[in-house]
């Protein structure tokens, strides 16, 4: 498929809205900022030994809390927009307009994660899934769950590492397996109709509540103590490789069980059985792609009979659409059939490794400006044009290319974690200062709206999964709610505390202090408990007494953590 800047395949009226949002936001922050005085205001402040922003809540007018902010440099972010100074300094006149567009910052935040797991980070984990020979036992705990994850993940590494509020990523994660487990499965075991309901496999469900639970404890053991050295750490991420070698020993014995009554049943049934044991399968892709592709000659034969006011609007919503597509459309390079384009894959190649260099430095406690960066940079143009002749001298304009596909594959995965990477760290960010202008703990943002927002795919893709997957989709639903909580427990808090306790290497990190974690700890065992006994006692058949079981545990600890976090 050729690119040109007017060919537009027509997106939906969700993208349209995300993407004018972004120009109207992006004209607005320019408007505001080029018209902000630069003059400083001289308010004398008493100065403090803390560590973030916490006094800002002392301050009543914007002008103080815009002087207090300039001054403070805990009050800066780690994010590439100073939001306090843009809610307090800039746009201190109009509080109403501030929170408008830190709302519709944040929305578009949380759509532009979900979008490149989606577009581009789950292709390209799939890819390397076909390339790679994985078996879908392997594939689903692995890359399939990073997909699902990524987003919760990446927010956790980036609340570690780059946030002056770690508490946030522990929150975060916590409070998505929460709302999996509970909300997800319960919406699942109520809205399913008696008649439809089918039998989960027991081993498989016992298996991944077990290691949920021991792995929640070792993390209260971690939160207790108050610290966590480098190999504690690495020790708590090895559990889930323990969890992938019980996971393939289950499947091989399993399999093997199959092929013994392979005479009493046909291969259709052997199929459900393997898709059944994986830990997360997937809905029937070809049978989706070809309903696109389908909806794609029907939507192209339309447009291409449409008269020439509509193909102008057409163009109009194509150029429209092109501020979030663009960026990373130029810098990930995509080998998919139907996105395949020779000049975007000798861009990407180019761009690819200068964007990464530029997170790399920008991430880095020297700076930008620094001798290092300065190679970092002048090394990656070269790098980006070596791979940009390689690429315009090795594909064809005609399809993607046959031969060095896994390096392809590999740059679309590294960077689409480098954007989600970019976009989770402004989106904690965005929130911890959230929680300053508001006056809320950031951790409570972090234990609901990054966690709901992160969590929210899950609900709909499940829920979608057990209604109209078939005979498997209520097994694989169910599976996904416990297989997913578990990675990024062990994968995206393990990784986070492996990366915080390293550079604290020697000494041990310590976490932050919040009285609370041991409060959603508790609540949140107490769901896989309560599933853990219900299923069985059921005859492992999700029902309305699960589902409203897990509803009001979880909305009893909201009530509780909101009333005493105000």
């Amino acid at each position: 498929m050729d690119f040109s800047p007017f060919h537009f395949k027509p997106r939906s009226v969700l993208s349209i809205f995300f993407n004018t949002s972004f120009l109207f936001v992006l004209l607005l922050y320019t408007l505001t900022f080029n018209g902000f005085s630069h003059s400083q205001t001289h308010v004398h402040l008493s100065k403090t030994n803390n560590n973030d922003c916490s006094d800002l809540y002392k301050l009543n007018d914007s002008q103080s809390k815009c002087a207090y902010i300039k001054s403070s440099p805990s009050c800066s972010g780690k994010g590439y927009v100073n939001y306090l100074e843009f809610f307090y300094c800039i746009l201190g006149w109009s509080p109403l307009l501030g929170y408008t567009l830190l709302l519709l910052w944040l929305v578009l935040l949380f759509y532009l994660l979900g979008n490149t797991a989606a577009e581009y980070f789950c292709p390209s984990a799939e890819g390397l899934s076909k390339v790679l020979n994985l078996s879908p036992t392997i594939a689903g705990t692995t890359l399939l769950p990073l997909g699902n994850g990524a987003n919760d993940v990446f927010s956790s590494i980036i609340s570690f590492t780059r946030s002056s509020s770690d508490g946030v990523g522990l929150n975060s994660v916590l409070g998505g397996a929460f709302f999996v487990s509970c909300v997800v499965v319960g919406v699942i075991s109520m809205v399913v109709s008696p008649s439809r309901r089918l039998t989960i496999d027991k081993p498989s469900f016992i298996r991944d509540v077990l290691f949920i639970i021991f792995s929640l404890s070792c993390l209260l053991g971690i939160i207790v103590f108050g610290r966590v050295n480098l190999w504690i750490a690495i020790c708590f991420s090895s559990i889930y490789v323990i969890y992938i070698c019980v996971v393939c020993a289950m499947h091989f014995f399993s399999k093997e069980e199959t092929v013994e009554n392979m005479n009493s049943t046909d291969k259709e049934d052997e199929l459900d059985h393997e898709i059944g044991v994986a830990l997360l399968g997937c809905v029937d892709e070809e049978k989706c792609s070809e309903n696109e592709k389908q909806t794609e000659v029907v939507n192209s034969s339309t447009f291409g009979t449409s008269s020439s006011c509509c193909k102008f609007i057409n163009c109009f919503l194509g150029v429209l659409d092109f501020p979030l597509y663009l960026p990373r459309r130029l810098t990930i390079p995509v080998v998919s059939e139907d996105k395949w384009s020779k000049p975007m894959a000798v861009i990407s190649a180019t761009l690819a490794p200068i964007l990464a260099a530029a997170v790399l430095s920008a991430s880095s406690s020297e700076g930008m400006d620094s001798p290092t960066s300065l190679a970092i940079g002048m090394t990656s143009v070269l790098v980006g044009l070596i791979l940009g002749n390689l690429a315009f001298l090795s594909t064809k304009e005609s399809s993607p290319p046959k031969e060095c596909l896994l390096i392809w594959l590999l740059g679309g995965f590294l960077m689409s974690i480098t954007w989600t990477y970019l976009l989770a760290q402004e989106l904690v960010s965005l929130l911890v200062s959230f929680g300053y202008i508001i006056g809320i703990n950031p951790s409570i943002l972090g234990l609901t709206v990054l966690a709901w927002g992160n969590s929210t795919g899950d609900l709909i893709s499940n829920v979608a999964m057990a209604l109209n997957g078939g005979k498997d989709g209520q097994q694989m639903a169910i599976s996904a709610c416990y297989a997913g909580p578990l990675f990024n427990t062990l994968i995206g808090l393990g990784v986070s505390l492996v990366f915080a306790s390293w550079w604290e290497y020697p000494a041990s990190y310590v976490l932050p202090k919040d009285p609370f974690l041991c409060e959603t700890l508790g609540f949140l065992m107490v769901g896989l408990l309560w599933a853990l006994v219900i299923l069985p006692k059921r005859n492992m058949q999700p029902d309305i007494s699960l589902g409203v079981g897990l509803l009001a545990i979880y909305f009893c600890f909201l009530f509780l953590r909101f009333a005493k976090g105000f």
